[in-house]
């Protein structure tokens, strides 16, 4: 029997109708549009593409958006300069600087000079540091702290499909700061018992085999077999990989899919979510200005 397909695309709708009336009330009670602001730098087509996808998501909702389009190479005080205005300006409520940046720039002294109350990627330390310390996930929601967008996603995925995380056993494949760690973070605040898997784990297949809930976030198309799977699991796959057969996941859909209780499919499952997520952030730091929680 194969597994049920978890659709990315259809929560990611209802993820944007529900930020759609949120806003929209936001706007007609305390007079306030959420506002995001992108900065790109230099000429990467797929940060272009991106990015661009990303200001056409605020207009459908009626947020205010602005992009600030920058050279490749720029001096990244002058980035961190663009940062502050934007960290003054109270039209903009969340700052996205897309990844990556160019070879000359520390990435993390970038990130460090966003307001954590506007880092609707939750890529900062300050952000980092409280979705990891909170006790449980109902903590996480009531105050309704900034979490990575993808990872943030994947639960929302797991909540909608009644997916049982407390008192499971999950592996994540996948150590990056970008995907593995906040992931695995977000899994142990919904009580899973979590193992971090990685390029140096021994009898990794015997790992996984063990998840009730395996997640792959390493960024090798195809990597996870149907042998790498529990019967009954519930598979999220985080990866997206160009191929020459269009793009694929790190997870062998054909074959899991006949072994796993629940699947994401690439794409249209997990990377689904990411824009839509990045919306609920952009009208939760909205919203929270706007009640004086800064």
């Amino acid at each position: 029997m194969s597994a049920i397909l978890i659709d990315g695309k259809t929560v990611s709708q209802q993820i944007r109708e529900e930020v759609l009336i949120l806003a929209a009330k936001l706007k007609e009670e305390h007079g306030v549009t959420p506002g995001l602001a992108f900065i790109l730098v230099g000429n990467n087509p797929a940060s272009e593409v991106y990015v661009r996808n990303k200001a056409k998501a605020c207009e459908a909702l009626g947020f205010y958006s602005i992009t600030e389009k920058m050279p490749e190479d720029v001096p990244q005080e002058r980035v961190i300069e663009k940062i502050e205005e934007f960290n003054q300006d109270d039209r903009v409520h969340g700052i996205l600087v897309q990844m990556p940046l160019p070879k000359h720039m520390n990435e993390y002294e970038v990130i460090e000079a966003i307001n954590p109350l506007k880092d609707v990627d939750a890529l900062h330390p300050f952000n980092i540091g409280l979705y990891s310390q909170a006790k449980s996930w109902d903590e996480i929601t009531r105050k309704r702290l900034l979490l990575p967008c993808t990872p943030y996603g994947m639960m929302i995925l797991l909540e909608k499909y009644g997916i049982e995380v407390s008192g499971k056993k999950a592996v994540v494949v996948g150590r990056s700061n970008l995907g593995g760690k906040p992931t695995a973070a977000l899994l142990l605040s919904k009580n899973a018992t979590v193992t971090i898997a990685h390029s140096k784990t021994e009898n990794l297949r015997d790992v996984c085999r063990e998840a009730d809930i395996l997640v792959a976030v390493i960024g090798k198309a195809n990597f996870i077999k149907g042998d790498f799977i529990k019967p009954g699991a519930a598979v999220l796959d985080v990866g997206i990989n160009r191929t020459d057969t269009g793009l694929v996941g790190d997870v062998d859909y054909e074959a899991a899919k006949e072994v796993a209780g629940w699947i994401t499919p690439v794409p249209g499952g997990v990377g689904a979510m990411t824009i839509s997520m990045l919306m609920m952030n952009t009208y939760m730091a909205a919203s929270r200005k706007t009640e004086g929680a800064n």
